[in-house]
């Protein structure tokens, strides 16, 4: 008689939710970082929220406030923004998604899309305001980015929600 070890299914899902997670963060920091020219680069989507927002919308559980707190650290060296704003920024999204999630009783791919574009716009809001105090600058062209970031949610969203099921 040969004993096996015994295998969890839990584990193994577990192990590729965490694996589709790293692996979305470390896509959407090259989306980031690429270097594109002056009038493409307002364009870019802010990759590194989305799939913050995304993954605070579908796995609450595993993605929340202290990983917004260090995604947003992060994309503060990515970016080369002072350290702290888009951490801060972050971290406000994700309170702002966490309270508006306790509501949904049924979240389907429109509701998710509604969650995400509030919460990208909370993002952009309170990271203009950080700008302005600390700085004393406005960066308006970003606009385009919060814009280009809502109307592509839906590739990320069909792109990253086989791993939630």
């Amino acid at each position: 008689m040969t004993l096996k070890p015994r295998t969890y299914h839990g584990s193994n899902v577990a192990t590729k939710r965490f694996v589709a997670v790293v692996l979305s963060f470390v896509l959407a920091s090259v989306v980031n970082v690429y270097p594109l020219e002056v009038s493409h680069a307002v364009f870019r989507p802010l990759a590194f929220m989305m799939v913050l927002a995304f993954w605070v919308i579908h796995l609450p559980r595993y993605v929340g406030v202290g990983i917004a707190l260090i995604i947003g650290l992060i994309a503060d060296l990515f970016m080369d923004t002072r350290l702290g704003q888009q951490a801060f920024s972050a971290v406000i999204m994700t309170f702002v998604l966490e309270l508006m999630i306790g509501y949904v009783k049924q979240l389907d791919a429109l509701k998710a899309w509604g969650l995400a574009s509030v919460g990208l716009v909370v993002f952009q809001l309170t990271l203009w305001l950080l700008q302005y105090i600390t700085q004393n600058i406005f960066i308006g062209s970003s606009v385009w980015s919060l814009a280009v970031s809502i109307a592509s949610w839906g590739l990320l969203y069909f792109a990253l929600i086989r791993f939630v099921r």
